[in-house]
């Protein structure tokens, strides 16, 4: 954790690649964490799946891009740094504008998140110093 899902109009490989360094950095940077725990996955919307103002199919000024981003409870300046950094390169991948790409911070307390089934904040009191 962190984890993020990029929905988005389908892009080619190269520039994915690219933009999967740029999301990693922002994150490691803005949140302070290894680039290890970052984990990102595509999700390509269809001309046929996206819809904005009524109208069905993407626009030619471009289709908006929806970014999710799951992780611990940060602040808001960490979660600021992270916008800052990614978005103007989502918005290059996507061919769209920044206005077009929304970030959304799903924050969540170690008492919501399992890994291997045991609750993060189970795993930070046994282990206080990681």
């Amino acid at each position: 954790m962190p984890y993020v899902e990029i929905l988005a109009p389908r892009a080619d490989s190269s520039r994915k690649r690219e933009l999967a360094g740029v999301v990693t950095r922002g994150i490691v940077d803005g949140f302070g964490v290894a680039p290890s725990t970052v984990t990102i996955y595509f999700q390509p919307i269809e001309p046929a799946d996206y819809a904005h103002e009524g109208e069905l199919g993407q626009p030619d000024a471009g289709s908006r891009v929806f970014v999710k981003v799951h992780a611990y409870r940060r602040t808001p300046d960490e979660r600021r740094a992270v916008a800052e950094a990614v978005t103007p390169a989502l918005a290059a991948c996507f061919d769209t504008t920044g206005h077009n790409v929304a970030v959304y911070f799903l924050d969540r307390e170690r008492d919501e998140v399992a890994h291997d089934g045991h609750l993060a904040s189970d795993e930070l009191a046994a282990h206080p110093a990681a």
